[in-house]
Order: C-alpha cells, then structure tokens, then sequence
C-alpha cells in the first residue's frame, strides 16, 4: 500500500514512494496454500477418507503455526536507529540499524524495517532486511540511501514486518523513535581558479595578506590620538609638520570572503525555485572549500530575519555556515537591495564580499569600487562552469519539503 500526502504535489515534482503494510497479510503463496488446503478439505468430507481429513488437519495447524511464530517473531525487538551526523543531497550516506531482541529463548529471523517518517529526505524510502538476531544479541543493519532535499527531517515512526517461518502469514508492527537529520545543500567540486580569483589584496605568503593594527611591519602613518602608545609617534614627520603623526604596524592575517546568499524570488516557478536551489548550493560549495583552503568565510543570508554569521574558519564554522543555508525558508520579500542594506555595516575592507543569486544582479560602478563585490548566478553558464556538481543532484527536487506541500509552487 502506498501512503501520500492528501495534497497532491504540483506538476513535475516527484514524491518519495512509501509502502506501509497492513498488520496481518496473507501472501499469494499463502493464498494457493489456503486453496489446496480448503480442495483437501472438500476432499475429505467428500470422501470421508480419514488420511484426507488428517492431512487436512495438519496444514490447518501448519497455517496457525505460521500465524503464531511470525508474531511471536515480531516481540521483543527493540530498534535504534543511527542517523549520520550530517548528510549532503547527492552524495550517498548510511544509516545503521541495531536490531536487539530481549527475548530469552526465542530468536528473529527475517525480519524487514521500512521508515514511514522523513522519507522524503532520501530518493527512495529507507528499508533493510534483518537475517537473524539470537536471544539476548544485537543485530547490525547498514543501509546506504542517497539524499534528495535539503532542510531538516525528522524520523519517528517505522514499521518491521516478517513472513517466517513459511511465507503464509505476513505480520507488520509499528515502532517510534524520534531522529532528526540534517541534510545540506549539494557540495560540488569548485574550480580552485575561482577561489584565486576572489582572494583580493596584497599577499606576504601563500595564503596571507598584510592588515593595519597589529605589531609586525610597517604599515603606514596616522595621526596621533589619545591612547596611542607614545613610542609610535614619528617626530621626525610631526616636527615638521606641526602635528603629532604615529607609525601604524600590519598584522599578518589570512584572506576573508562574505558569502551573501540572495535567495529572492520575485515569480514563483518551478524553474526559479530550482535556480534558488543551485545558487544555495554554489554558496555551500564554495564556503566549504574556501574553508578547506583555510580562509575565513562569513555568510549573510534571509532566514526569516536576516542571519549574518561573521567570518571564521574551523569545521564548527563549515557546519555552521551549511546549517543554515540547508535551512534557508522561501524568500518573497527581500531582495538585494535589502541584503545589501542590511549587511553594510558588517563589511569590511578586509572581506571580500561574493554575490550567490539565482539570476544576473547588475551591480552599479559604486558598489564594486566601495566593496570589491564579486556576483556569481546560478542562470549563467560562466558562473556555473566554475562547480562540477554529481549527476545525480536534481536541483528542481532539492527544496525543502515544506515547499512544495504548503503550495508555494
């Protein structure tokens, strides 16, 4: 039996199968077996043979033998899942299953497990197969499912079910335990030239760049204030010029980039929402491997308020940064103009601020002259040329589940 959503889904948009069975079935093997049972049977009064009517007997017994150890098979299993920390949509991840069974004497044998929650997560429902569990033991499950949408997922009900000892009897049973699983945007290969295309300013190294305010070399000359450190004042420049001048050192720091993440749709389509979804990913993708590369990244993004997360670097800041672009809500009322309002006071000179937007964003000569802003859209083939995203990454169904259930396309 499939179950879906009462809503249908909008044209083109593919739902994840899910199959629930009901709590006792009989296979079409039991039903050839309960029709040559019934044919014996009928021969049997028929014929008021007593050999007849003992065979009949006994595949009357064989069928609630049948009945009795598939429940039986069912009791006492106590399932826990493990969800992988995290999981990004195209790129297989497993989940384990640990099968225990309390009973004393009696072992499981063949016993199946299928999610009925947070299905949608994944292309098809998650669902493994479990051989044997002895008395008192632990059975292990992997399963490797592959991601289809990004956002946040949460897992509660599953159903086991078993037709041992004979394929008659089918038996299902329905357990809870509450999990949750985030899953990230896609992570696509980025071209390393465009990360040495955004590293803007001077470099002293490979990977770093000079910075007023530290202690290392000489940066410049400033006028003196009032809590300067006095040893810093030029007297040489400031007998000269009247004023007190004072040496401004560098400190040596490593390139910074602002990822700004405009997720703005101004005409729902199937087609925008799924350039929304590449530009988040192309934002994931390359925070991630800027990060990889030790530079300091940062992100300002609409997510139900405006979410601006200062640079950093460090794997907390990776999970930090993906976690809420996998979170990002549909965004219908602030656009670019709004983002760059909002994150003007948190840039600096010292960021190099890079534009992620699902269609070409004309830039006035201002902006790029006072910023150094660098746009990159999801509808451009030179922006896209620049991320090898996996075949498999289908980005019309990587939205978050709500999308598309509360209508919004």
């Amino acid at each position: 039996m499939l179950a879906f959503p009462k809503k249908a889904p909008p044209s083109g948009l593919v739902l994840t199968p899910v199959r629930r069975k009901p709590s006792i079935d009989v296979s079409i093997t039991g039903v050839i077996y309960i029709a040559m049972m019934m044919f014996m049977g009928l021969a049997a009064i028929n014929s008021q043979a007593n050999l007849l009517f003992g065979v009949f007997g006994l595949m009357i017994g064989v069928l609630l033998v049948s009945g009795s150890v598939s429940r039986l098979v069912l009791r006492g299993l106590r399932i826990t899942r493990t969800l992988p920390e995290t999981a990004s949509v195209g790129q297989p991840t497993t989940i384990l299953y640990q099968f225990t069974n309390t009973k004393k004497v009696w072992p499981s044998l063949s016993v199946s497990l299928g999610e009925l929650d947070g299905t949608e997560a994944f292309t098809a429902q998650p669902y493994c197969y479990m051989l044997h569990a002895a008395p008192g033991m632990t059975a292990t499950v992997p399963i490797e499912m592959t991601p289809k949408r990004r956002g946040l997922h949460r897992f509660e009900r599953y159903q086991i079910s078993t037709s041992f000892p004979f394929g008659f009897i089918k038996r299902a049973a329905i357990g809870r335990e509450k999990d949750a699983l985030l899953v990230f945007p896609a992570i696509a290969e980025v071209e390393p030239r465009l990360l040495a295309m955004l590293r803007s300013g001077d470099k002293s190294g490979a990977m770093i760049r000079p910075r007023p305010g530290g202690q290392d070399e000489f940066f410049g000359l400033k006028e003196y204030r009032q809590g300067d450190n006095p040893r810093r004042i030029y007297w040489k420049r400031s007998a000269r010029t009247g004023v007190l001048v004072a040496k401004e050192m560098t400190q040596v720091a490593p390139p910074r980039l602002m990822v700004l993440m405009d997720s703005h749709i101004d005409k729902p389509s199937r087609q925008a929402h799924a350039d929304v979804e590449r530009a988040i990913a192309m934002a994931a993708s390359l925070a991630s491997y800027a990060l990889e590369q030790g530079l300091l990244v940062g992100l300002c993004a609409w997510s139900g308020e405006w979410k601006i997360v200062p640079p950093g670097r460090g794997k907390r800041q990776r999970r930090d940064l993906l976690a809420v672009l996998a979170q990002l809500p549909v965004n219908r009322s602030y656009d670019v103009n709004a983002m760059m309002s909002a994150v003007r006071d948190s840039l600096d000179d010292s960021a190099t601020p890079v534009l992620l937007s699902p269609v070409e964003v004309p830039l006035s000569l201002s902006d790029v002259v006072r910023s150094g802003i660098i746009s990159l859209s999801s509808d451009s083939p030179i922006s896209r040329q620049w991320f090898r995203f996996r075949a498999q990454v289908d980005f019309a169904q990587s939205m978050p589940e709500e999308v598309f259930r509360s209508g919004l396309i």
